[in-house]
């Protein structure tokens, strides 16, 4: 019997992985699809289910996506959010106009009908609004099922054809009573039920795995994190010794941690591991770069290059291993997509284009927490599954300006010390990521009752969910005191010690 699953047809929403996410944590399956998939794709995968994503662009714009109208014919149920209802209601013969004022943020909606998609919600409660545009005229058939003051259609239904929209986000956490809307769509209205569980995962990734490489064999790319750590177990356990990892060390990865890494899965899990030393040739390349995006193309060139070189050594691999998540796609949108490009992930958008492997990426649809389940279910060691996320082009993203040698040290001693003293204090488990930053900037001090001209570091922790929203942690003023004390003490050539206090949006996590 096929997997009940929802289709969520991506406009290019920086958010519409949080759509997927709230689809599983139901433990129904989600699905991401372009938004001009064909009727004929969508009759195949017989989705029970189709979600429309919100989008950057507004529908009356040339080049805005649209999708195919004969969607809304196939009896499925739909439900549109914000851009998607815009598209539905534009595609149906309503209206849509753009809005004098734009409203942006927690806003509180009258809800007219309870019966189907908002029951359980309450006559009246928050919702997150981000549009410009508004539905002015409803396509024939539909009514309004909730109002707020400045929209007056804030949610619409085409009863008889389970035909939904929204012009809220009942996909992000201000929205009070989001996760009650998504269990009335997925369950109520779709008829789905809840199969989709990490066990199932893993055993369909083994599976899957087995029949795309068949007798090949697979380089995997293998950092130590929770996110390559967990591929290669997976991927090891569907193909055994065909699976050679290699561990590239770029000289730009956290404190004693090649030795450590080499050691866990050499020792612990018996798999063939290569060690190269790159140190050197990935700090020549990076001289005299200050340019963020390009310090992540370089970096991820030289990468594949190690991994070509060194697999030409070793024999003849088809196919490249990465542990991928879905913030990275998101995050390292291409150009042409309806999504705006944040930055580029080495492992993503980073890649050359002469790199010759397949690419297997088995986390590619998952978020860090769900990775880390995954990793608990297959026996990885705790200080593994814990890990914090840490970038694949290493400390040179956290370095601001030219990498040297010199700040390297700096910003890896310093970040040990914030780990070091959030593990005494407990907190290490409880944030999401904690490290420090160093870059050009200069400041007087006094060490050893000398004048010094030293570096400025800066402290960043962060606590999220899954990595695509964040807030600085309000940490005690004695433990950022012991960390400022320590990285003066300890780490030569630092002065001045500060704290990020900027969330994400509209900063991000990384400086670069």
């Amino acid at each position: 019997m096929a997997e009940d699953f929802i289709a969520i047809l991506d406009f290019g929403s920086q958010y519409t992985h949080l759509i997927a996410r709230r689809i599983r944590d139901l433990e129904v399956r989600s699905e991401l699809f372009p938004w001009n998939i064909s009727v004929k794709e969508l009759k195949l995968i017989k989705p029970k289910g189709i979600i429309l994503s919100g989008s950057p662009a507004s529908v009356y714009e040339k080049d805005a996506p649209v999708c195919n109208k004969d969607i809304f014919d196939l009896g499925i149920p739909i439900l549109g959010i914000c851009y998607g209802m815009q598209i539905m209601a534009y595609t149906l013969g309503g209206s849509v106009m753009m809005s004098k004022k734009r409203e942006y943020g927690k806003t509180e909606i009258t809800v007219d009908d309870e019966s189907d998609l908002l029951q359980g919600t309450g006559k009246r409660t928050i919702v997150w609004m981000s549009h410009g545009d508004y539905v002015a005229l409803l396509p024939e058939g539909f009514d309004v099922i909730a109002h707020s003051e400045n929209c007056s259609i804030a949610a619409m239904r085409k009863k008889g054809r389970n035909l939904f929209g929204l012009q809220f986000h009942p996909e992000v956490a201000h929205t009070k009573k989001g996760i009650e809307v998504f269990r009335n769509f997925v369950f109520n209205i779709c008829r789905c039920e809840p199969t989709w569980k990490m066990e199932s995962f893993i055993e369909n990734v083994i599976s899957e795995t087995k029949e795309k490489v068949k007798d090949e064999k697979v380089l995997c790319a293998l950092s130590g994190g929770v996110d390559s750590s967990t591929v290669a177990t997976l991927i090891h356990k569907a193909i055994g010794n065909s699976l050679t990892c290699i561990f590239v060390d770029h000289g730009l990865l956290r404190k004693d941690e090649p030795p450590q890494i080499v050691k866990t899965f050499r020792d612990n899990y018996n798999m063939k591991i290569i060690y190269v030393n790159a140190s050197d040739r990935f700090l020549c390349r990076l001289k005299g770069v200050v340019d963020p995006e390009e310090k992540r193309r370089i970096v991820g060139e030289e990468f594949i290059k190690v991994f070509t070189e060194e697999g030409k050594k070793l024999g003849n691999f088809q196919w490249l291993a990465q542990g991928t998540l879905y913030p990275d796609v998101i995050e390292s949108a291409k150009a042409g997509s309806p999504a705006s490009r944040i930055k580029t992930h080495h492992n993503v958008a980073g890649l050359p284009g002469w790199m010759s492997f397949k690419l297997l990426e088995p986390l590619r649809m998952l978020y860090k927490d769900e990775v880390r389940r995954v990793a608990s279910l297959l026996g990885l060691p705790e200080e593994i599954v814990r890990r914090h996320p840490f970038p694949g082009p290493g400390l040179s993203v956290r370095i601001m300006g030219e990498v040297t040698k010199e700040k390297v040290e700096v910003c890896r001693e310093a970040g040990h010390i914030v780990e070091d003293e959030l593990r005494k204090a407990g907190l290490y488990n409880e944030v999401w990521q904690a490290f420090a930053i160093v870059g050009d900037d200069k400041a007087v001090g006094v060490l050893g009752d000398k004048k010094r001209f030293g570096h400025v570091v800066t402290i960043r922790i962060v606590e999220s969910k899954d990595g695509m929203t964040a807030d600085w942690l309000r940490l005690p003023y004695e433990i950022l005191e012991g960390m400022s004390n320590r990285i003066t003490n300890e780490v030569p050539n630092v002065t001045w010690v500060t704290y990020a206090i900027s969330s994400k949006p509209p900063s991000t996590i990384e400086p670069c």
